[in-house]
């Protein structure tokens, strides 16, 4: 298997960068376009972190109606920019902090009582549109003749409304998830903040592009194969995909019965400030054996730490400002905390292209009902269709339905190969890192694309599948902004059950290296 799978994936390279060479001039064309400016903030309340946000609404130093209030214009001013709202509940939204300050004026309860039984309360968040938020928008991007309505909350928010989080809005998604950029036939297309000549990523590019612009302090976003580390990547903030299972998929869309489906995807969460992440994560996972290991204090320095640049034969190196950030980080450690950061081997992972194949070629639920040429010999034709904008479908989720035709003509015994490559890589992953390490990982290859690039360069996604197919928390971190303004940043992985520890390094990375950087913003009007 090795020398074939080595032939095939230097075959679709040069496929591939052919197809580039064609298509990428034209699509950098798109440089020539106007960029627009979010509008300035006007509330400092939007440059606090979710948990002193938490903090301060308990000791009544600041009412959680003047902070939704503060988002919800927050809101109204950027979404006219950059797009990523699908259906707003704002009215809702204030009328419950309104209930929460009632509550506090008048509760016998201590803050480290509420801190403990509601650790979110008063405190305004976004869910990305592919989760069931009661009452609101639950299309996934899909386009049909009504629309449809959640009927009741999914797993993930009912636990984050319980911890007393208010859901503000339900953010923009591609169809069904299924691309790394955020447009469709229903909302549109949203926009980078940064510049909005360019893709915030995908699928969670709502939730992303909104943290980004101070609309939103924390979301609930899905990592079906980086949908929450690339828009994280692409507009400067930190996106964290949990350990697989730790989380409820239950209420998400699309969804799947396929035993496999809870390995690939998960619910996650992204947040403009690391402190945030592990206070979302205690919220939304089930269970309390986990929760704990976020109240453990975390020692970076009794810790191991390796490095990795490259991903597999298919894929294009990364960046100098991707390889930069990468070595800052590296120098960071060294010299902070006396260890050195080691290269990692892991031999298997050249498989990585036949393992995010294997992966994306699940089944999900909603693929009969939502894609128009699923099951059916029309897909050649929709396909077409759809590049000359006359389909209902996007040409990502089409361009998936082939994808996965062609994969199940395969044999048994090549799915039953590649399987074997996987837990071989699981085992290098284990041993080489075992409990008390973590890996230094490219995120992405890039700073953002410009809309549309995500087609020929489709292979360098597989930076993101890694954790995907294993089944291992990843974090991305942002590490600044490069000379055009853009964000870079990197991943941190580690064993399944260890998020703690990426979670921990994320928290070092925002302090040592600034975090999140606010887009360029026009000029405040006085």
């Amino acid at each position: 298997m090795d020398m074939v799978n080595l032939v095939i994936q230097r075959l679709l390279k040069y496929l591939v960068f052919m197809l580039c060479c064609i298509v990428t001039p034209i699509l950098k064309l798109q440089y020539f376009k106007k960029r627009k400016r979010i509008p300035a903030i006007k509330n400092q309340l939007l440059l606090i972190s979710a948990t002193e946000i938490a903090r301060q609404i308990r000791k009544k130093m600041i009412s959680s109606e003047e902070v939704v209030r503060a988002y919800v214009e927050r809101c109204r001013d950027v979404n006219p920019v950059i797009n990523a709202i699908v259906e707003s509940r704002f009215s809702a939204a204030i009328q419950e902090a309104q209930e929460v300050d009632k509550l506090l004026a008048s509760t016998t309860k201590t803050e480290e009582e509420l801190a403990r039984e509601t650790p979110f309360l008063g405190v305004p968040i976004t869910v990305k549109e592919s989760f069931a938020v009661e009452g609101m928008s639950h299309m996934a991007g899909v386009k049909k003749k009504s629309p449809q309505k959640a009927t009741k909350d999914a797993v993930v928010v009912s636990m984050v409304r319980k911890a007393g989080a208010i859901v503000l809005l339900v953010s923009n998604t591609p169809e069904l998830c299924l691309n790394w950029e955020t447009s469709n036939k229903v909302t549109g297309t949203t926009r980078n903040p940064y510049d909005t000549r360019k893709i915030p990523g995908g699928s969670s590019g709502g939730e992303a592009a909104l943290i980004s612009s101070a609309a939103s302090i924390a979301g609930i976003a899905s990592d079906v194969a980086g949908s929450a580390r690339l828009p994280a990547m692409f507009c400067g903030i930190f996106g964290h995909r949990p350990t697989s299972g730790l989380i409820s998929t239950e209420g998400h869309k699309p969804y799947s019965h396929d035993e496999s489906f809870t390995l690939y995807c998960t619910p996650g969460t992204m947040v403009r400030y690391a402190e945030d992440l592990s206070l979302m994560m205690k919220i939304m996972c089930q269970s309390e054996e986990t929760w704990r290991k976020f109240e453990q204090k975390v020692c970076l320095k009794d810790m191991k730490f390796f490095y990795l640049e490259d991903c597999c034969v298919v894929t294009d190196s990364i960046s100098k400002d991707v390889k930069q950030a990468m070595k800052k980080l590296r120098i960071h450690i060294e010299t902070t905390y006396g260890l050195k950061v080691e290269k990692a081997r892991l031999p298997a992972m050249k498989f990585m292209l036949n393992m995010a194949s294997l992966m994306l070629s699940v089944n999900l639920d909603d693929i009969k009902d939502d894609i128009k040429c699923a099951g059916s010999s029309r897909c050649l034709l929709e396909e077409l269709k759809s590049i000359c904008g006359m389909s209902q479908n996007t040409l990502s989720a089409i361009t998936y339905i082939i994808m996965k035709w062609v994969y199940h003509k395969l044999s048994e015994s090549y799915e039953r190969e590649v399987s074997a490559k996987r837990d071989e890589l699981k085992k290098q992953f284990e041993e080489l890192l075992g409990d008390n390490g973590v890996l230094i990982f490219p995120t992405f290859v890039s700073s953002a694309y410009y809309s549309n690039e995500t087609y020929p360069n489709i292979f360098n996604f597989m930076y993101l599948t890694v954790a995907n197919v294993l089944g291992i928390p990843a974090t991305h971190c942002t590490m600044g902004l490069n000379k055009q303004g853009l964000p870079v940043g990197l991943q941190i992985m580690a064993n399944a059950g260890n998020d703690h520890l990426t979670i921990a390094v994320a928290k070092e990375i925002d302090k040592a290296f600034g975090g999140w950087q606010p887009p360029p913003m026009s000029e405040l009007q006085v």
